[in-house]
């Protein structure tokens, strides 16, 4: 069967505009731009592209809908989502092609996400009837303490391409819950992905007003005004430490809430003590879920001295047997990067590390064609020099740096200005606790290459970032906590 039609029918069947206020617009200005296959290089469709004068519509529809929003019964928002949940699942197909030509990564991987993305909407409906205060007797007595819990008002979610659905029901989902509107920059490499999703959300019954979507070419002229309107209460960022600080610097003139999930430098340990095979799958997950272009890649794979031959060499067997192509054929497994800026910095830590002394075991170079492939590569004597030890990849690239002593490994994971996650593989259960005790991260994963679940708090220390998304947690973000004292 020719997939072509369906891939032009996926096209097709999304949204094209703004959603703005319930109903799908131009930008105001008719202004358009290109949404890129970077398998191929070549333009799958135009969209709107928002305007300053766009977000403030934007702005008086979620802060229009903000009261009735925030009145409306838990289980009425949670009933939102569990649709949305449900209708999630019967696109699955669609929205996973829709992914996969937009963004690059492989069908079933699309699928995954899909299917991941659905979940936060899930958790976070059974998380809004679940919305509790308190009432208590003042210690010295006399009083009552009553503490209840309060949407924090309408929001600005900004979500990056490697991830475009499910970065935006993690943030989507809680603000929902939680009784807030929103307004959802997408990234501009991905944006289809986002208008398919808001289609959803119109069925699934969520009011006019309440998410509103604005894909555009000039973020900054789009959020800045946002930030400082006084309207917005509430910002969810994620993308890097860079445009992270900017967006806290201007958060702070109206003394935002802030959720920051930031850049990510992840250590993989690896003790003499592991399970090997245990080690490589973990490895092969923690590296090459998304193609590497995610920032709990594991940047970093720290392994010891007398374990780091065997572990190289079978990773090197195993990352050269994964198949490379278009995410749309079959047995695909490593899409194209996103662009090819991408892929030239890739390229340049590569090269970079090679010329500091690494070996390369597999890949190493791009090859000829169209599209953004870069092959699994795995590099053995990587120095901590190297500049692929303090920036991220952000690519199909492992690098190995061989270490002794425990004590030596965890300054070296520690020795970096970020903090989302790290790995620790080792067969003695004490070790593997005091070593994930003693890293400094939001995250560990203990024997296990992936650690993101919808039910547990992602995030980050340091550099990577501020708050909690998933979870209980992540609910919280979205409420403030109001205490009214009681005379008797």
């Amino acid at each position: 069967m020719d997939s072509e039609p369906n891939e032009a029918r996926v096209v097709a069947d999304v949204p094209k505009g703004l959603l703005v206020a319930g109903q799908w617009v131009e930008a105001g200005n008719g202004a358009t731009f290109d949404v890129f296959d970077p398998s191929t290089g070549e333009v799958l469709c135009a969209v709107a592209d928002a305007t300053p004068e766009d977000g403030r519509r934007a702005l008086d529809a979620a802060a229009g809908a903000q009261k009735e929003f925030a009145a409306t019964a838990p289980r009425a928002r949670a009933d939102m989502l569990v649709a949305a949940f449900d209708l999630l699942h019967e696109r699955i197909e669609d929205l996973a092609l829709l992914m996969t030509l937009e963004m690059g990564k492989p069908l079933a991987e699309a699928r995954g996400e899909i299917a991941y993305a659905a979940e936060f909407f899930r958790h976070f409906a059974e998380e809004a009837v679940r919305i509790e205060g308190g009432y208590q007797t003042a210690p010295a007595g006399g009083s009552r303490f009553l503490i209840t819990k309060q949407p924090v008002g309408p929001a600005l979610l900004i979500t990056p391409w490697n991830f475009p659905m499910a970065m935006g029901t993690r943030k989507i989902g809680p603000a929902i819950a939680a009784g807030c509107t929103s307004i959802i920059k997408p990234a501009q490499q991905t944006p289809l992905s986002m208008l398919a999703l808001g289609e959803v959300l119109r069925e699934a019954g969520v009011p006019e007003g309440v998410v509103n979507i604005l894909p555009t070419t000039r973020p900054g002229e789009i959020t800045e005004p946002l930030l400082r309107s006084g309207v917005i209460r509430k910002l969810s960022f994620t993308g890097s430490t860079g445009v992270g600080r900017q967006l806290l610097a201007q958060s702070a003139e109206q003394v935002l809430r802030t959720s920051m999930e930031l850049g990510g430098n992840a250590g993989f340990v690896v003790l003499e003590d592991a399970d090997i095979d245990e080690a490589v799958a973990g490895a092969m997950a923690a590296k090459m879920r998304n193609t590497g272009e995610a920032c709990t890649a594991a940047n970093r794979i720290f392994v010891q001295r007398s374990v780091i031959d065997e572990f190289g060499d079978r990773l090197a067997k195993a990352m050269s047997e994964l198949p490379v192509g278009r995410g749309v054929e079959e047995g695909v497994r490593v899409g194209p990067l996103i662009d090819e800026k991408a892929r030239e910095k890739v390229q340049t830590l590569v090269d970079d590390a090679v010329a500091g002394g690494a070996r390369v075991l597999t890949g190493g170079a791009a090859p000829d064609g169209p599209g953004y492939f870069y092959p699994p590569t795995v590099l053995t004597g990587v120095p901590a020099s190297a500049k692929m030890a303090s920036e991220e990849i952000f690519g199909p690239v492992a690098p190995l740096t061989p270490f002794d002593t425990e004590d030596e490994v965890v300054a070296a994971v520690n020795d970096t200005e970020y903090g989302l996650v790290n790995y620790v593989f080792t067969n003695d259960l004490r070790r593997g606790l005091r070593v994930a005790e003693a890293l400094e991260s939001g995250m560990v994963g203990l024997n296990q290459g992936v650690v993101s679940n919808p039910a547990a708090p992602f995030g980050g220390v340091k550099a990577s970032g501020l708050g909690r998304e998933g979870g209980r947690a992540g609910i919280e973000e979205y409420l403030e906590t109001k205490y009214v004292g009681i005379a008797m």
